[in-house]
């Protein structure tokens, strides 16, 4: 999935040589390069293929030392990228380290990013003896001494590179390949409404064949208003998935001994924290009057009338629990609200569209807090009153805690 490529942050101060770098990991001319100070403002990614590491997302992000107001909200977003990325490249020069590369360090730290310092334009000085005791004092992270103007360091930058990648950046992730065997047959069954996009199939629908395929299985995809065709040709699906939308229409249809779950139920559990779904989810029936409810977005889509997260999630919470509830939304990768605790319920969408890194950083403040977390396919299924109905297939993979069974938790 494209998504799960490996994100690289770069981050330093102004004119360290940022740019410079990116094009050298790359071994192309695709960033900006110049010596006036504050040519990278926001941060910019860039989809590249590194030889010897495959295919990436690079972030170059401004300089952490940039000065004034404006320079205060570039570092500010600067520093935001951090809970995007699967690792980070600190860059210094010159010999210079300090109090802005420690801050960086400590972020790092805080949010457990892989890191490496290089000291770049070793051309012009050499890093010292006197900076390296320096940044050893601060950081156990590798050190490497290079100029970005020669070509047979770049395999030095690269080989350092793939000691921090996290091992879980290239791991064969799959939707479905422990829910069925090879020869099964997967039903999909799709919902066609205002949201549906016309000539083709949205994202998570197009990967969950795919990653059907790729484990051998026969598909079968069918319209939500075929779906009693295809039960009287008397085939017996292994697993059937289906949009969470439709969960009523379909769970009318399909007979229980036929496993059932959704496509942002099979994302839930391939990017987010699928125990602490299961333990949010029941929380909606405590929701209150005036309770703050989240929406997480992980991506910017144009809205509609039938929009899900924003229309009728909103909808179904209020007419379940019977109360007045406030919604707010967050989209994107926008930066989360400032006062967290304000919110009783956090809902998060599949995030088919980000990696499991970036949603899990935006779960695990709410987590920490122990506000209960959800997920869209979890929380419909709740309302629908199919909830154990379709995470019955993935009960196997968790434990109970004896002396509270409503609290499951992952194996291993």
């Amino acid at each position: 999935m494209s998504v799960n490529n490996l994100h690289i942050g770069i981050f330093g101060r102004t004119n360290t040589g940022k740019s410079s770098l990116i094009n050298m990991l790359t071994d192309q001319d695709i960033s900006i390069v110049s010596s006036r100070k504050g040519t990278t403002t926001d941060p910019v990614k860039k989809a590249v293929e590194i030889l010897g590491i495959g295919p990436a997302t690079i972030i170059d992000t401004a300089g952490i030392d940039d000065l004034g107001e404006i320079g205060h909200l570039k570092i500010k977003k600067s520093l935001e990228v951090i809970l995007r990325v699967d690792c980070a490249v600190l860059l210094i020069a010159g010999n210079q380290f300090g109090d802005y590369e420690v801050r960086l360090i400590d972020q790092f730290k805080a949010h457990d990013v892989p890191y490496l310092i290089v000291h770049n334009k070793n051309d012009i000085s050499k890093i010292a003896a006197i900076t390296k005791n320096a940044i050893k004092w601060h950081s156990n992270a590798e050190i490497i001494d290079i100029s970005t103007y020669k070509p047979k360091d770049r395999e030095i930058l690269i080989d350092s590179l793939k000691r921090i990648l996290p091992k879980t950046v290239y791991q064969n992730n799959t939707l479905i390949g422990n829910l069925v065997s090879p020869k099964d047959v997967v039903l999909i069954i799709v919902a066609i409404d205002s949201e549906a996009p016309e000539g083709r199939l949205i994202y998570p629908q197009n990967q969950t064949i795919r990653d059907a395929i790729d484990n051998h299985c026969i598909v079968v995809v069918v319209r939500e208003d075929e779906l009693d065709n295809f039960l009287e040709t008397g085939i017996t699906p292994a697993l059937a998935i289906t949009d969470s939308q439709i969960f009523n229409t379909v769970t009318a249809k399909l007979p229980e001994t036929i496993p059932l779950t959704s496509f942002s139920i099979l994302f839930a559990r391939l990017k987010g924290d699928f125990a602490a779904y299961l333990r949010g989810t029941p929380c909606i029936s405590n929701l209150e009057d005036g309770d703050e409810v989240l929406i997480l977005e992980s991506c910017t889509h144009q809205t509609s009338c039938d929009d899900i997260g924003r229309v009728k999630i909103p909808k179904m919470l209020q007419e379940f629990t019977g109360k007045k509830l406030n919604f707010r939304v967050v989209s994107g990768l926008t930066a989360l609200p400032d006062n967290i605790s304000d919110f009783s319920l956090v809902v998060q969408c599949g995030g088919c569209m980000v990696t499991r890194k970036q949603l899990l950083n935006r779960l695990y403040p709410f987590i920490k807090k122990g506000i209960p977390v959800t997920n869209y396919g979890m929380a419909l299924a709740y309302v629908n009153g199919v909830f154990e109905r379709v995470v019955r297939v993935f009960r196997k993979f968790y434990e109970y805690d004896k002396n509270n069974p409503r609290l499951p938790f992952i194996e291993g």
